[in-house]
């Protein structure tokens, strides 16, 4: 089977988790729009491209070229990932991050999950997409109140499970 086919298939069925997580979450209509830019030429073809199967072709197309074009396109229209979320500060004269609506922040909680979920298979636990959020927490570029938002909703998960998160989330957000 091409890798154009598995990457169609993998995108499917990522996409798939996250409606069904969306669904338990109380947003259903982001889980039917999260991310179709996935099967647009800029991103479909790098993702075919550079597809391995266990991890994000993005990585592949860094370590290719020097960055992902694919990536860039997707972070720039997919308001759950946090890098989305970045403005200039005429005061500073810099780039920041900004807070996150909690609608986008649920839905990357969805994303994660569902993500974590495909690239682990049966290695998959409430804990990894922690672990995973964890890994990375002292470089992210990311506003504190969303990155605080975020872990609490992933160490819920961790702690308490699915159930029980996700009945929080359509409680509170």
């Amino acid at each position: 089977m091409s890798n154009y086919i598995k990457h169609f298939l993998t995108v499917t069925c990522h996409r798939n988790k996250v409606l069904i997580n969306c669904i338990k979450a109380g947003i259903p209509l982001q889980g039917l729009m999260h991310d179709l830019s996935k099967y647009s030429p800029t991103e479909f073809i790098p993702g075919g491209k550079y597809y391995q199967g266990f991890r994000s072709p993005n990585e592949k197309e860094r370590e290719t070229v020097g960055h992902s074009a694919a990536w860039m396109h997707h972070k720039g229209r997919n308001k759950h990932h946090f890098e989305y979320w970045t403005d200039y500060d005429f005061k500073t004269k810099t780039v920041k991050p900004v807070p996150m609506p909690d609608k986008y922040i649920v839905e990357m909680f969805c994303d994660r999950v569902a993500a974590s979920k495909n690239y682990m298979g049966s290695n998959y636990s409430n804990e990894s997409p922690l672990n995973y959020f964890l890994k990375g927490k002292k470089t992210r570029f990311i506003d504190s109140g969303t990155s605080d938002k975020i872990e609490f909703l992933l160490r819920m998960l961790a702690e308490k499970g699915e159930k029980e998160t996700f009945t929080y989330i359509r409680k509170r957000f």
